[in-house]
């Protein structure tokens, strides 16, 4: 991004929520929380503690702005693996888009839609991500979740998926050492029953 930029980030231009908007009216708290939970950023709390201090002088609305309010608020020491505005745009992203909110029933619903010994590979690019993925594909793969005292099963559950990869699939030394940008990948693969 440029840093002229101005802070946008929606996929969907027909929504109302821009980076913008979260930047200069969350309170403090859900900028922590956002940073910390989507971003997975160590120093959240110094970022939004500068970004609400900034705001009351100057409304921020670009790239640029804001990169250099999180640049202040990371030591220097820190600042070795990749860019430092890294995580906090990523959980910004997040934020603006709702990329999570739909994940888990987009995941459960395209597995259903599969033929039998359909295969569903998915790729993700964050932790977050990748516990959603694991989380469906799990609740797919689960059976009966009846009460073992019962004498038979009630709640008509029944296993929809075998999960092919029990551990996500990450790249090799070749694939990193070819394509950097690789390193947080996890594919995760089902079949349908």
């Amino acid at each position: 991004m440029a840093e002229n930029e101005k802070l946008d980030m929606r996929m969907d231009q027909t929504k109302s929520l821009t980076a913008e908007k979260v930047v200069n009216e969350y309170p403090e708290s859900r900028l922590k929380e956002i940073l910390s939970e989507y971003g997975e950023e160590r120093f959240a709390s110094n970022i939004a503690k500068n970004i609400v201090a900034a705001r009351q002088i100057k409304r921020i609305e670009t790239v640029g702005e804001l990169n250099l309010l999180i640049d202040k608020s990371i030591p220097f020491k820190y600042k070795k693996d990749g860019h430092p505005s890294k995580r906090t745009f990523q959980a910004i992203r997040i934020e603006v888009n709702g990329e999570l909110d739909e994940l888990y029933d987009t995941v459960i619903e395209m597995c259903r839609m599969l033929k039998p010994k359909g295969r569903i590979a998915i790729i993700t690019f964050h932790s977050l991500e990748d516990r959603i993925v694991k989380r469906a594909f799990k609740e797919l793969e689960t059976d009966c979740i009846c009460d073992k005292s019962l004498p038979f099963c009630v709640c008509g559950k029944k296993k929809e998926i075998n999960i092919i990869t029990k551990h996500p699939i990450t790249a090799g030394e070749e694939e990193l050492k070819n394509n950097g940008r690789s390193k947080s990948a996890k594919l995760r693969v089902a079949e349908k029953i």
